[in-house]
C-alpha cells in the first residue's frame, strides 16, 4: 500500500470505496453525531445503514455474507468514518476486528456459519471480553474462571471496558477465561462463546466516559453462566495467544482510525483559518496558524504510510507484529496532537461540543490507551531488536 501513498493513487476499487464511505460520513453520519455524543445515545439507524452498505462485513468472503474484500479495505472504511465521528468509526472496528474476526479466524465450520452471517449483515454485534481490573495486557491477571460441569463450561467473573457489549443487536461476547493450568505452571487460558441471552450474564450499565460518547461501553458480570462445551473458540489453552493475533490486526484497524482523526483535525482547521478573520485578514495567514496545520498535515501523512505499510505486510502473509505496533504508536499520537492544536486553532469555538474538533480532544485520548497502551506499544518496539 505504500507505492500507492507515494503516487497518491488508490487501486479504483479501494478508491470507490473511500469515497463512498466518505460522503456517507459527510451526509449521514456527522449531521448526527453531536445529538448522539450530546445524549450518550448509541448511533442504531447509522449502524443498521452501515450493514447495509456492507461496511461489516468489509473483510470476510461471500460464503458467510460478507464482501470478499480485505482488512486494508475496512481500514479505508476506518479513516473516511473517524474523520467525523470517533465514536461510529469504533463501533465498526470493534464490531469487525474484536467482534466477527476471532470467530472466522477460530472458530469451527458449525461456529462460523451459525454466528458470522448476522455478524457481517451489521443485523447483530459481538464483543470480545478480555480487559478486567487486574488483567488485560498482563494475562496472568485473569480471574475470570470456566469449568466443565458434564458437557457445559460454568464461567464466573467479570469484565471491563467492553465495547459493543451491551447494545440491543448484541448478540454474543467472547470470553477470555481461565481454564486449567498450563505444563509450566501457567495459567490456561481459553475463549469461549458466550449468547448475550445466557442466564447469569449481565452487561452492568454503560460507562460514563470522557469521550467516544455515543459508543457503547460496559462492564460485564458472569455468575454461573451455563454454555456448551463446544461454544469453546479455538484450542483449549490457546485463547490468550490466539487473541494477541487479533490484537496486532486490530492494531492496524485502529491506527487507521486514528489516522482518520487526525485527517479530520486538519480539514477542519484548514477551512475554520480560511474562514476566520482577525485584524482584516483569515487567521491562515499568519505563520504561526499556517505552520501549525503545515505540522498537523505532517503527522497525518506520516501516520497513514506507517499503517499503509503494516497492512501490506500483513496481506503478503509477511510479519507484521512490529510495524503494526509503530503504526498504532505513531496514529495514536498524531491524533492527539492534532487535536490539541485543532482546539487552539478554534480558540473558544474549539471548546464547544457543537464542534467536532471538541469531540476528537476528548475521543483521541483513548487511542494512545486502548488495544495496547502506548507503553505496550514501545515495549513491543523495543522486543524486536532483543531489548
Amino acid at each position: 500500500m505504500v507505492e500507492y501513498l507515494a503516487t497518491g493513487n488508490l487501486p479504483d476499487e479501494y478508491k470507490e470505496l473511500a469515497d463512498t464511505v466518505a460522503d456517507f460520513a459527510r451526509t449521514v453520519v456527522a449531521p448526527v453525531s453531536a445529538e448522539h455524543d450530546a445524549q450518550h445515545s448509541f448511533p442504531y439507524e447509522v449502524v443498521a445503514q452501515m450493514g447495509e452498505m456492507g461496511l461489516f462485513g468489509l473483510p470476510f468472503p461471500e460464503e458467510y455474507g460478507g464482501m470478499g474484500g480485505d482488512y486494508f479495505a475496512l481500514c479505508l472504511a476506518l479513516e473516511e468514518l473517524a474523520k467525523v465521528d470517533q465514536s461510529v468509526a469504533i463501533t465498526l472496528e470493534a464490531g469487525v476486528s474484536l467482534g466477527a474476526m476471532p470467530v472466522f479466524r477460530f472458530g469451527s465450520d458449525e461456529q462460523k456459519h451459525q454466528w458470522l452471517p448476522r455478524l457481517v449483515s451489521g443485523e447483530n454485534l459481538a464483543a470480545f471480553g478480555l480487559t478486567e481490573s487486574g488483567a488485560g495486557s498482563d494475562a496472568g491477571g485473569t480471574r475470570t474462571r470456566a469449568v466443565l460441569d458434564g458437557d457445559h463450561w460454568v464461567i464466573n467473573g467479570s469484565k471491563q471496558f467492553i465495547t459493543n457489549s451491551g447494545t440491543d443487536i448484541t448478540s454474543l461476547v467472547t470470553v477470555t477465561a481461565v481454564t486449567g493450568t498450563a505444563a509450566n505452571g501457567a495459567k490456561e487460558i481459553s475463549t469461549i462463546l458466550v449468547p448475550t441471552p445466557t442466564p447469569g450474564f449481565t452487561a452492568e450499565p454503560a460507562y460514563n466516559k470522557v469521550g467516544w460518547n455515543a459508543s457503547d461501553t460496559h462492564p460485564l458480570t458472569m455468575v454461573d453462566v451455563r454454555v456448551p462445551e463446544e461454544n469453546l473458540l479455538g484450542q483449549r489453552g490457546r485463547g490468550y495467544a490466539n487473541f494477541l493475533q487479533i490484537l496486532d490486526e486490530g492494531r492496524i484497524a485502529i491506527a487507521a482510525l486514528s489516522v482518520g482523526a487526525a485527517q479530520g483535525c486538519v480539514d477542519e482547521s484548514v477551512k475554520y483559518a480560511k474562514e476566520r478573520e482577525t485584524f482584516g485578514q483569515p487567521i491562515g495567514k499568519n505563520q504561526g496558524i499556517a505552520f501549525k496545520i503545515a505540522r498537523m498535515q505532517a503527522r497525518a501523512h506520516v501516520a497513514r504510510t506507517a499503517y499503509y505499510d503494516a497492512a501490506a505486510l500483513m496481506l503478503a502473509g509477511k510479519p507484521f507484529k512490529t510495524e503494526a505496533s509503530i503504526a498504532k504508536l505513531v496514529a495514536s499520537e498524531a491524533a492527539m496532537d492534532n487535536a490539541r492544536d485543532a482546539t487552539q486553532i478554534h480558540g473558544g469555538y474549539g471548546f464547544m461540543n457543537d464542534y467536532v474538533v471538541a469531540r476528537h480532544y476528548r475521543d483521541s485520548k483513548i487511542l494512545e490507551i486502548g488495544e495496547g497502551t502506548t507503553e505496550v506499544q514501545l515495549m513491543l518496539i523495543a522486543r524486536s531488536f532483543g531489548l
